[in-house]
């Protein structure tokens, strides 16, 4: 398998936005994504960019991607929030997930963040089962809030 890791480049978000749409089919609300091109663009990579990415190429195609931004916890400090880690359908059970995921804990550790935080929804079973090969800690006890403008 020739499988690259590297940092996702402007270049990319198109390819990107094809696996977030593919992932809102997975949850099955793929009218939920309403970002354009150009607010995804300026978010990862205009002036004051508020994400960041890895990607996955196997024989040069973008096959996954983790995209991160950094949360500030006033009892923990600097923590990376990893808001999706995504993996085509194609090529899911290849152990590309984990390659993925585990550069990612990397980076984090390399950068001196306290540690990781993510969501994962309650029904998707692989996701979890693949989350507690890391000794995750599954939290039943906070809610998740949001508001949209």
């Amino acid at each position: 398998m020739s499988l690259t890791i590297r940092d996702a480049v402007l270049e990319d978000c198109p390819r990107l936005m094809e696996l977030i749409r593919e992932l809102a089919l997975f949850e099955k609300a793929p009218q939920e994504v309403t970002v354009s091109m150009e607010e995804f663009e300026d978010a990862g990579f205009g002036i004051n960019p508020v994400w960041w990415a890895f990607v996955a190429e196997y024989n040069g195609h973008i096959v996954a991607m983790s995209l991160y931004y950094i949360r500030y916890s006033t009892w923990k400090g600097r923590r990376l929030y990893l808001e999706d880690i995504i993996v085509t359908e194609e090529m899911r059970g290849m152990g590309i997930g984990k390659v993925l995921l585990d550069h990612t804990i990397n980076y984090a550790k390399e950068n001196g963040f306290s540690g990781m935080m993510w969501q994962v929804l309650d029904w998707n079973k692989p996701a979890i089962d693949f989350y507690k090969k890391y000794d995750t800690k599954l939290d039943e006890e906070w809610i998740n809030v949001s508001i949209d403008f």
